[in-house]
């Protein structure tokens, strides 16, 4: 099936930011994937991971988070950061009518739009992949607060090694929120979802966590 695709500028606050819409003829539900801290959206991980979405069903519409777009190397601040997820899950919106709109991110990509649904936007449910639940080694600065008055649906993709969410640190918070969260654990995997002895290229990582995702928003 051909997939449409589509490069526009999103209005962000006070400014525009690159986005990228992508759907397949066939498609089911809708996914907005927000970067990490580190990386735009254009990063290989998460073009393999978009990709491979469109490749079972499912829409996708990346963007840049405003200070990505600046150049900056430091995040935006939570409003700003919660304003660019709104007007992503906006255009969103307008160009898959009638489809379950879920909201997706790499680890700040994904706290973002758990706080931006914390301040009322609307979403199907959100896939976080590597929810940064606290800096590496200060287990003690835990980021989660606002998670416990979501009721939306909530899959946490997070590997064994990653030291922002070690395991132990992320099931109890998981458990807190109630039965619409769940964590899925990926053996051996990092923040990046590397793998110890099994090296392949970001694109290929990103992609293989689409499945994982395909069978949580469609059922």
């Amino acid at each position: 099936m051909p997939v449409l695709r589509e490069e526009f500028a999103l209005t962000a606050g006070d400014g525009k930011v690159s986005a990228v819409f992508a759907a397949p003829g066939d498609a089911t539900a809708a996914v907005v994937v927000a970067h990490g801290a580190g990386a735009g959206m254009d990063h290989p991980f998460l073009a393999g991971f978009s990709d491979a979405l469109n490749a079972g069903g499912a829409a996708t519409l990346r963007f840049n988070f405003p200070y990505r777009e600046a150049g900056r190397k430091f995040p935006d601040r939570p409003p700003a950061a919660v304003a660019a997820w709104r007007s992503a899950m906006e255009a969103a919106a307008s160009r898959t009518t009638g489809l379950p709109l879920w909201s997706c991110g790499k680890s700040f990509g994904g706290r973002m739009a758990s706080m931006a649904v914390a301040e009322g936007m609307t979403t199907a449910g959100l896939i976080f992949l590597g929810y940064p639940l606290h800096p590496p080694g200060k287990p003690e600065k835990i980021r989660d607060e606002h998670l416990y008055g979501l009721t939306v649906p909530m899959l946490f993709l997070q590997g064994t090694r990653d030291p922002f969410a070690l395991p132990g640190e992320l099931e109890p918070v998981a458990e807190r929120i109630g039965s619409n969260a769940r964590v899925e654990r990926i053996e051996g995997a990092n923040h990046m979802f590397e793998v110890r002895g099994n090296k392949r290229a970001p694109d290929v990582v990103g992609a293989g966590l689409a499945d994982r995702v395909l069978d949580y928003v469609k059922h």
